[in-house]
């Protein structure tokens, strides 16, 4: 934990000297599979110790995933979604500007509210916006962090037991079964590649 405190100092350091100063009270140490309780200080004082926290909308917790950020995510849709009810029941608004009016009762299958509405299936745009994301951070500097954080392999050891599904084993093996290389694929080839991808989970998911 002393090389910690090391690195916390140093970034302080390093931020002084272009007019950045580290908000002490905002800063906070998350420990995720780690024993180690030791404090990170930093100028003589204790950053907290928080088993959860909120980083650019997102939650990340001491478990790792995603579990606590999904349940969040939906539960703010759905808040949203209730503040809209007059403009749902509205008989002056096309079926193109707001929900079908179709009871929770009532028996329509997912496909023809896609075929109604013209849209993707949520799964599906959901999944060509994850790769294009992917494709502009793998076409940046190799200096840049997020690029790097993209193929980062974190050290230290892992609990017992089948290690989880990390995002860079799942796109390894979503994009080997169309015989490229993420890694390695220039822009064009890239959105080729992402239609591919999404076409072929398509008809899987079909069968």
């Amino acid at each position: 934990m002393l090389s910690r405190t090391l690195k916390a100092t140093s970034v302080a350091t390093a931020s002084a000297t272009v007019g950045l100063n580290i908000h002490k009270e905002k800063r906070k140490i998350l420990r995720y599979n780690t024993p180690c309780t030791n404090p990170v200080t930093v100028d003589g004082e204790d950053l907290e110790d928080v088993k959860t926290f909120t980083y650019l909308g997102s939650i990340i917790d001491e478990h790792g995933g995603s579990d606590a950020d999904v349940k969040a995510r939906i539960g703010k849709a759905r808040v949203a979604y209730l503040q809209l009810k007059k403009t749902w029941n509205s008989k002056q608004l096309s079926t193109n500007t707001k929900i079908l009016k179709i009871h929770w009762p009532d028996t329509i299958s997912n496909n023809l509210l896609w075929e109604r509405t013209s849209q993707l299936p949520a799964e599906e745009e959901i999944r060509k916006r994850h790769w294009k994301l992917i494709g502009q951070t793998l076409r940046k500097s190799s200096r840049c962090i997020s690029r790097q954080a993209l193929t980062w392999n974190p050290e230290g050891e892992r609990k017992r037991g089948r290690p989880k599904n990390t995002l860079s084993r799942e796109m390894e093996a979503k994009v080997k079964m169309m015989n490229s290389d993420w890694k390695d694929c220039p822009g064009h080839s890239w959105i080729v590649l992402v239609g591919d991808l999404c076409s072929s989970t398509r008809s899987n998911r079909r069968k």
